[in-house]
């Protein structure tokens, strides 16, 4: 009786995605063949490169290997585990590359049922340097690979803020206006006090002077007279 022979165990694949940095000073020619190195890589372990980007340069979290900056290339690729291990070693194995992380996507793929745009995966030059910020870059950020965008304070708190300022701004012509007011009001005080000091002094005088007209005339002063 004949047997069938068993068929093999489908084999799964996975998706996984790569950043690796480059010193900021490399050149295009060199560029091109760290991604070629990672191409054959890919294919030679029956991976498939289903994605190719570069981000140029941009600023590092973290000073590496005195560099403040590098170049960011991102690979997206179906494969399996032993595609990583052998990915990673040729990428340490360089001496242009300065870091490299990977990150597991999805499980469980049919590498039958991966489709490639031959557009996603060409490596195109990035001439000028970008300076802001973009949506690609989130999944460098949260590997600690490139600078987390500075979290801004809540509108209402800048708007507090903001009336606040006013208020002090405000405030401050007022308290200065208040403040000679305030030392006039002992000076005019001590003016009428000033005036009638001289008055008070003078007052005795003309009493006296009063009584001395007013004082009846002696036996004297009469025989005088007659």
């Amino acid at each position: 009786m004949a047997t069938t022979a068993a068929a093999p165990a489908k084999r799964w694949a996975r998706e996984y995605e790569t950043i690796y940095i480059l010193r900021p000073d490399v050149g295009n020619d060199v560029a091109e063949k760290v991604v070629d190195r990672a191409k054959e890589v890919i294919a030679r372990l029956d991976g498939t490169l289903t994605k190719l980007d570069n981000w140029g340069r941009r600023r590092l979290a973290y000073p590496i290997q005195k560099n403040s900056r590098g170049l960011f290339v991102h690979l997206k690729y179906v494969g399996y585990g032993d595609l990583v291990a052998e990915l990673e070693r040729n990428l340490r194995l360089l001496d242009e590359v300065v870091r490299f992380q990977t990150v597991l996507l999805a499980e469980d793929i049919d590498p039958a049922s991966v489709s490639v745009d031959p557009e996603e995966v060409q490596y195109l030059h990035v001439e000028q340097e970008e300076e802001t910020e973009d949506l690609e870059l989130e999944r460098a950020r949260s590997l600690g690979m490139a600078p987390r965008v500075p979290r801004e304070a809540p509108p209402e708190v800048q708007e507090g803020a903001s009336e606040g300022a006013e208020a002090v701004a405000k405030a401050a012509p007022e308290v200065a206006a208040e403040a000679p007011a305030a030392e006039a009001a002992p000076a005019a005080e001590a003016a009428p006090a000033a005036e009638a000091a001289p008055a008070a002094e003078a007052a005795p005088a003309a009493e006296a002077a009063a009584e001395e007209s007013t004082e009846p005339e002696s036996d004297e002063d009469k025989r005088e007279e007659g």
